[in-house]
């Protein structure tokens, strides 16, 4: 099924706010999506202004390519991993940038493209890889996990209190013949789940979804290995964006955050600092930055989006 690659960008004016574009800058979107957050940098860059965009999907490419035609040679798009921005960026010839941005919010084109198998409204068959180049699907994580691991999936990714029953369910269920739809694990779940829960909280399969997809794409381990590399990345006061969506996101940057603004590791009775380690920069948002009431009235996945930006001593 085609359909058009649509994303609104989330927490949009407040991103480029933060980022403080400079015209002849270089910027980074290590998760470029269908460009949003990229069209908005580029209208303000000049003819010495550089772009880089990084996506692993390939729909994602293609959209964004057309989506930021218009920007000619600025712009250069590459198909990957923001983990592995600093290296495919070294091989274009780029080893510092003034702004990064990372939107890790799944794009509203991969939950709507019914094939895709992100989401839990349409019945198809179980994939949610967000690089189909993977070989790891949600069926193979569905089907070939053992119980202890899908229970801590559920209830570490998903934060679902029913975490044990649901893997419990998806082991019994899959014992009799495999779990190959999104319709089929969604009975599973809802089977696991008593009727007066199922009643309030939205649907009952949101949150398992939530965590397989997180699983099957290693989300928060490609974050934790790649926040590091961006900060490496940055120029003096250069910015890092970047948008969560869920707490275990959200917990990871504030905390590696907090840590390149102290990174001592000198014990606090020490009257001055011996370890050597000086701060990187400056949380420059205390609290996260989340959208307007009007931008979550009118884009409900907004709902649980926070920015957190960072600047480079």
């Amino acid at each position: 099924m085609e359909r058009e690659f649509r994303h609104a960008s989330v927490l949009l004016e407040k991103t480029i706010e933060a980022l403080r574009i400079k015209p002849g800058g270089v910027y980074l979107d290590g998760t470029l999506g269908g460009g949003g957050h990229a069209c908005e940098v580029c209208k303000r860059l000049n003819d010495q202004g550089r772009f880089y965009g990084i996506d692993q999907d390939e729909a994602a490419i293609e959209a964004a390519g057309k989506r930021l035609e218009e920007f000619g040679e600025k712009v250069t798009i590459i198909r990957d991993n923001y983990c592995n921005a600093k290296e495919v960026l070294r091989e274009k010839g780029v080893d510092h940038v003034d702004g990064i941005i990372l939107d890790l919010g799944v794009s509203s084109y991969q939950l709507d493209t019914v094939e895709r198998g992100f989401t839990y409204r349409y019945d198809t068959p179980l994939d949610m890889r967000m690089d189909q180049r993977q070989n790891l699907t949600a069926r193979d994580i569905v089907n070939d996990y053992d119980e202890q691991s899908l229970y801590r999936i559920i209830r570490d990714y998903g934060e679902d209190q029913f975490a044990k029953n649901i893997a419990k369910h998806i082991v019994q269920a899959r014992a009799e013949k495999p779990i190959e739809t999104t319709f089929a694990l969604n009975e599973v779940i809802k089977a696991a789940i008593p009727a007066k829960m199922r009643a309030v909280g939205g649907h009952p399969s949101k949150r398992t979804f939530q965590a397989i997809r997180i699983e099957c794409n290693h989300e928060l381990d490609v974050l934790q290995d790649s926040l590091q590399d961006l900060v490496d990345l940055l120029n003096p006061q250069g910015r890092l964006c970047i948008i969560t969506f869920h707490s275990l996101e959200d917990r990871i940057v504030k905390n590696f955050l907090k840590e390149m603004e102290n990174p001592c590791t000198c014990p606090p009775e020490f009257p001055v600092c011996v370890c050597g380690k000086i701060p990187y920069g400056k949380v420059i948002s205390r609290k996260p930055i989340l959208p307007s009431q009007q931008e979550m009235e009118e884009n409900p996945r907004s709902k649980s989006a926070k920015l957190r930006v960072f600047e480079r001593i």
